[in-house]
């Protein structure tokens, strides 16, 4: 069941509904189900996984509780190995195997394991990575076991956030789902125009420069460099827009009913380096693998030569958790790559900043992040390593091309030209609303002004989706991890 489809809207009035109606005591239950309807509307028998690994934690964090010393190692190992042997059976089986062939292949040999045809659970890695925190923060005594299997089921399949998070902790949920929520229309307003932001980024804008970003990276070897640099110019907000504008209306419609989801993003394009940007995208994954793989491994606070390992490690991991396949690797290799550039030249970019005056143009390295990012989206893109180096190819060695050909552009990107400039004006509004946002301007707007002028915006936001948005029920792109 898609965000962006007309059955979630039904499903999302009747479980808000039936949220507010019943008493408090059997809200959980309620939600519970409706959970587990809306993860069954995808693959119904996956909700077996589901209830393997709650299970196994629910009893494991039980147990790490109430056992000492070394025992508490062992059943939190217990947890992390069936939640982990979960996600590399499902998601990473076929990717070792077929690297093992190619590598026995080398040696003349014939690999013996044969490959399976496995359809990866939607949502698999957020989820597994929402459990393995609640065990790990039992076993570091910050978070009492919880006790209600039905409570801790809902943690971990709590629908808003179960198959593209945010990835929370259990700190910061599991307590919520006793608390008691009221209808209160200043909340229940606020979710809505956040779902309706969300699905404005969705369906309005990632979905249009879906549409040209799928037609060239299809088939770059049709298209110059020009197209190229376009294509991955899109993507960049594509993806931003298709994230971020899940995470809105997963905040947003838990929100509706009363709980609180942690932000995802935060304007990550205004990042001047990639610690920032690692600050403002994705930042519940950002700050899961800094708590649970960075800092246990001993963050900074090792050697030179170890902290840069550390970080190399971390972000090698982040790519593969993204998905089974090389590119992914290599995307998170180079922001590793791009991270300890940064600490090794910390003094050099210094100095460069205070001649460049960067403090009154902070453009300069906004844009330069920017460009790397970019560069690095070509390998998260595309479908193959070849691919990818044969795009940075064309996207590099035929621009002098350009200059000699006056090739059309526009025409052959799989949108009208009238489209295209609206996909950049889109792009354009989007960072225009990100500033008055960051700036106060739009909270202002939004609260100062009367009703009328403030019904207006929402009544033109919702017309936009209506009429500009591109409704071909095209699936999330997080989805897929």
């Amino acid at each position: 069941m898609l965000f962006n489809s007309i059955e979630f809207l039904l499903f999302f009035v009747v479980v808000t509904g039936g949220y507010f109606l019943l008493p408090q005591k059997y809200r959980w239950l309620w939600l519970l189900l409706a959970s587990c309807y809306f993860y069954m509307a995808f693959v119904p028998i996956y909700i077996l996984i589901l209830a393997f690994t709650i299970i196994v934690d629910f009893l494991a964090g039980i147990v790490i509780e109430q056992s000492e010393g070394h025992r508490r190692k062992c059943f939190l190992a217990v947890s992390l190995i069936a939640n982990i042997g979960v996600l590399a059976f499902f998601k990473y089986y076929n990717f070792l195997n077929n690297n093992l062939t190619v590598l026995l292949h080398g040696f003349q040999l014939t690999n013996p394991v044969p490959a399976l045809t496995i359809l990866l659970p939607i949502g698999l890695s957020f989820h597994t990575f929402q459990a393995m925190s609640y065990t790990i923060e039992v076993y570091r005594g910050n978070q009492k076991a919880e006790r209600h299997p039905g409570i801790y089921a809902l943690y971990v399949m709590f629908y808003p956030q179960l198959v593209a998070g945010p990835i929370e902790r259990p700190q910061h949920l599991l307590n919520q789902f006793r608390e008691t929520h009221t209808f209160d229309y200043d909340r229940v307003t606020s979710g809505l125009k956040l779902m309706a932001w969300g699905l404005f980024k969705k369906v309005v804008i990632a979905d249009r420069l879906a549409i040209l970003v799928d037609t060239v990276y299809d088939h770059p070897a049709n298209y110059n460099s020009l197209s190229l640099i376009i294509a991955t110019v899109f993507f960049s907000f594509q993806i931003y827009c298709d994230f971020s504008g899940y995470t809105d209306m997963a905040i947003g419609a838990a929100r509706v009913m009363g709980f609180r989801l942690m932000q995802n993003f935060n304007a990550p394009y205004r990042a001047k380096n990639f610690q920032e940007f690692w600050q403002r995208w994705h930042i519940s994954l950002s700050t899961w693998l800094r708590d649970y793989l960075y800092i246990p491994l001993g963050g900074n606070r090792v050697s030179n030569g170890r902290h840069k390992l550390n970080i190399a490690f971390v972000f090698l991991i982040c790519g593969l958790w993204h998905g089974a396949n090389w590119t992914f690797i290599v995307w998170g290799g180079l922001h590793g790559l791009y991270r300890i550039v940064e600490i090794a030249s910390a003094k050099q970019r210094k100095a460069l900043g205070r001649v460049l005056r960067f403090d009154k143009f902070p453009f300069i390295p906004i844009f330069f992040t920017y460009c790397l990012a970019s560069f690095a989206w070509i390998f998260f893109r595309a479908d193959t390593l070849q691919q990818a180096m044969f795009i940075i190819r064309r996207m590099v060695g035929n621009i002098p091309d350009l200059f000699r050909s006056g090739q059309p552009v526009l025409e052959y990107m799989g949108l009208t030209r009238n489209n295209f400039l609206l996909s950049i004006a889109l792009i354009l509004s989007l960072e225009v609303a990100q500033t008055l946002k960051q700036r106060g301007l739009l909270k202002r707007l939004l609260h100062e002004k009367p009703v009328i002028v403030r019904w207006s915006l929402y009544y033109c936001l919702l017309l936009a989706i209506i009429f500009l948005g591109v409704f071909e029920n095209r699936q999330f792109i997080y989805f897929q991890f």
